[in-house]
């Protein structure tokens, strides 16, 4: 299932539910079929997202030099991160915070 961000000011992104639901927990929203973010929420939700994108990248290269099943140390190519998943979604908070709008999420059920 996809997740429609709708900004007031500014575009729109959709992703899949399962990182919606990651990224709206964070910022303390529940994953209805529909909700926003308000103005005044705006800047906490941009903070939320930016201390966990850092939280998540430093935790995941400590664990980037394993060694493969062969006992090579060769690395595999990298799985997408939190980071780069939660980058739109910053941006659009940020575009949409510069410009006092809100985002509004749609989806075809809660989720």
């Amino acid at each position: 299932m996809l997740v429609k961000f709708t900004s007031s000011t500014s575009g729109q992104i959709m992703m899949f539910a399962q990182v919606a639901r990651q990224l709206l927990e964070l910022v303390g929203k529940d994953c209805s079929a529909r909700g926003v973010i308000t103005t005044e929420q705006l800047p906490e939700a941009i903070e939320r997202l930016r201390v966990a994108s850092v939280e998540h990248t430093s935790h995941s290269t400590n664990h980037s030099e394993a060694d493969n099943e062969d006992g090579s140390n060769e690395q595999d190519p990298s799985p997408i991160g939190f980071g780069q998943r939660a980058y739109p979604m910053i941006e659009l908070l940020e575009w949409t915070r510069k410009e006092d709008g809100f985002v509004l999420w749609e989806a075809a059920k809660d989720f």
